[in-house]
């Protein structure tokens, strides 16, 4: 008998594993439920799923595996569905959320019906959204947090990999604290500052207009996280409450020590701060896909010259690079202007750099 994959939510982390499931087990039946019957429509046609079903009741009987694919409240929604309905004895159910303390409790109570849940975050995604931005390769090289609890048997634990291996992601196992917690340094909390920096800058452009024209700069840059999903991110606090709260006390504790810092004028101490931070930043890895997204920008050194930017671009395109933003840092009359161009992965940005090279044009990659 073929196994059956039942995805629910049929976005791009939703599309993409049906992608990749499907390159890597083709005998293996694919079936997709969306509460939009656009999205729904659109993965039948586009091929990402073999059914498409109008419920979750319709196809979660006959499920070997279940994947959730749906903003954690919603998900947690549909296990309590799923507890009431009947389940294949043996089947897996697993998850895509970013938080998983709540989530995995809530599948608990599936062991009673002889099925396993297992808490699952891949740290992959695009700036792009939707079925249709769907990708085969989106998680190749990506961490795929597990977060088995002790109830689970090693060896549906191994069946999940197994299935999921062919993503092409590196899997890490987790208690599901601990990956709230770590998840909360490197993800959640980094979207609270950068939304309360947009704030701050929105107070202070009610007074003065001109803030905001300076901030479509580097300010834009920084806090470009701060555009996410306001549904996603409310649902994504509010489950990892403890954990933020938490750290934002240690957040506040350390602008203390700023505050302390340019009251007494320490000049030793300020410079420690910024120089401690840019060693440990320095000593980050580039490029790799973490909690956040990467940012694949890349800089290319253009002379004034009318239709210089429309030559940039026509090359690229004539190569397949897609360009998912472009922005003009510097341009003034009789120097060398400059262009950010962003891509959606490493492999664009490294061809256009081949491509921009044939052509005499110098670039560099962001720092």
């Amino acid at each position: 008998m073929r196994t059956r994959i039942f995805i629910i939510g049929l976005g791009l982390i939703g599309g993409s594993l049906a992608l990749a499931i499907k390159k890597g087990y083709p005998e293996a039946i694919i079936v997709g439920y969306d509460i939009d019957p656009g999205a729904r429509r659109l993965a039948k046609s586009l091929q990402i799923i073999d059914e498409s079903v109008t419920s979750v009741s319709e196809a979660a009987s006959e499920a070997d595996t279940i994947i959730l694919s749906t903003p954690v409240d919603s998900s947690i929604q549909i296990l309590k569905e799923l507890t009431n309905l009947p389940l294949k004895k043996g089947s897996v159910i697993t998850d895509v959320g970013s938080t998983k303390q709540t989530i995995v409790e809530k599948g608990q109570q599936l062991l009673e019906k002889g099925v396993y849940f297992i808490g699952g975050h891949p740290m992959a995604g695009s700036h792009k959204t939707g079925v249709e931005a769907s990708r085969e390769h989106l998680f190749e090289n990506a961490f795929y947090i597990l977060t088995p609890t002790a109830d689970v048997p090693s060896a549906k634990v191994i069946q999940l990999q197994n299935l999921l291996k062919v993503t092409q992601a590196k899997f890490i196992q987790l208690d599901p604290k601990t990956h709230d917690k770590f998840a909360g340094l490197i993800s959640h909390f980094p979207h609270i500052i950068a939304s309360g920096l947009v704030h701050q800058m929105t107070k202070l452009g009610e007074q003065d207009p001109l803030v905001s024209q300076l901030a479509a700069g580097g300010f834009r840059d920084i806090t470009r996280i701060a555009s996410a999903s306001p549904t996603m991110w409310r649902d994504i606090l509010l489950h990892n409450q403890e954990t933020l709260l938490e750290m934002l006390g240690e957040w506040q504790d350390i602008m203390k020590e700023v505050e302390s810092m340019l009251i007494d004028k320490d000049e030793e101490k300020i410079y420690a701060y910024f120089s401690d931070a840019k060693d440990a930043r320095d000593q980050l890895p580039s490029k790799k896909k973490g909690a956040l997204l990467p940012f694949y920008d890349l800089f290319v050194d253009v002379p004034d010259h009318p239709g210089v930017i429309s030559d940039v671009t026509a090359l690229l395109a004539e190569a397949n690079i897609s360009i998912t933003n472009i922005r003009i840092i510097e341009a003034r009359e009789d120097i060398m202007g400059v262009l950010r161009l962003s891509f959606r992965s490493e492999d664009d940005l490294t061809l256009a750099k081949e491509q921009l090279k044939v052509h005499m044009y110098e670039t560099y990659d962001a720092p």
